[in-house]
Formats: structure tokens, C-alpha cells, sequence
């Protein structure tokens, strides 16, 4: 079940699961932190097993009904087991988004997404030489009437 940490975003756990999300750049980490803790448009929940913190979603719902995905991460010693897909898959039950949109420079990550539905675009090389992906999800119509 997600929970909400919008009021824990300083908190230990919190930061240590948003440091995997920004590849442990600890100037990322401090604008992440900062942004999450002073936006009203983001959003940030997290899954808790046993009391334990395992995983959490950044996203921003949009006005055109779109809900983007902003940053996801799970303890290494959590992952494989599901947990970014219940939380993707929750998140999308409890908001109902029309779109979930997410941004990645990942392989791993874009195959992620691809095996949850997403189609994968190519926004080409970054000026680092980096390939950007554009991951979209298109709700269907049929799945919100069920």
C-alpha cells in the first residue's frame, strides 16, 4: 500500500531511496529534497512492507489529466520483487490518469517500462552522448470503466 511522505521527506529512509533515484549525486539529492518538500504539485509516496520503507514515486499530476512520473526507487535489496510495478500500478488505480509519462536515459529502465505497457521513444543523445526515452502510457478507456 503506498503511503504518503510528503511530510518525511527529510527523513533518513526518504533520502536514502531518493539518493538511488538521482544516482546518488548529493547536489541532485539536495534539489530533489528541496523541491519535493516545497512544491504542492509534487507528490511523493512510498511502499512500506512490515514497517519497512522498500520503495517510493515522485510524480506531478497534471492539468491535462497526465500523471508524471518524476523519480522511483526501491532498496537493492527489494528489487526484482515487484515493488516499482505495485507502486506504478497503484498509483495509477488511486489518481486515474488519462497518461503516466516518465523520462529516463536508462536501458534497464526503459525495458521496465516497456514490460508494463509503455511504448518507449528514442529523444535522442543528450550533450553528454546520453540517449533520452520518453515512456508513455495511454490509459485505456475500458480499463477506467472497470
Amino acid at each position: 500500500m503506498l503511503v504518503d511522505l510528503k511530510t518525511r521527506t527529510g527523513s533518513p529512509e526518504v533520502q536514502e531511496l531518493l539518493g538511488y533515484a538521482v544516482m546518488e549525486d548529493p547536489e541532485a539529492l539536495a534539489g530533489v529534497s528541496a523541491e519535493y518538500g516545497e512544491s504542492s504539485a509534487l507528490q511523493l509516496a512510498g511502499w512500506e512492507e512490515e514497517e519497512l520503507l522498500v520503495g517510493l514515486v515522485g510524480y506531478e499530476e497534471t492539468e491535462d489529466g497526465s500523471l508524471e512520473l518524476r523519480h522511483i526507487a526501491v532498496l537493492p535489496e527489494n528489487r526484482g520483487k515487484g515493488y516499482a510495478r505495485g507502486m506504478i500500478l497503484e498509483l495509477m488505480a488511486a489518481r486515474n490518469p488519462r497518461y503516466v509519462l516518465a523520462e529516463t536515459e536508462d536501458e534497464i529502465a526503459a525495458d521496465f517500462y516497456r514490460s508494463l505497457g509503455f511504448m518507449v521513444y528514442s529523444l535522442g543523445e543528450n550533450a553528454a552522448g546520453i540517449e533520452l526515452f520518453r515512456c508513455v502510457y495511454e490509459v485505456d478507456e475500458l480499463e477506467d470503466e472497470e
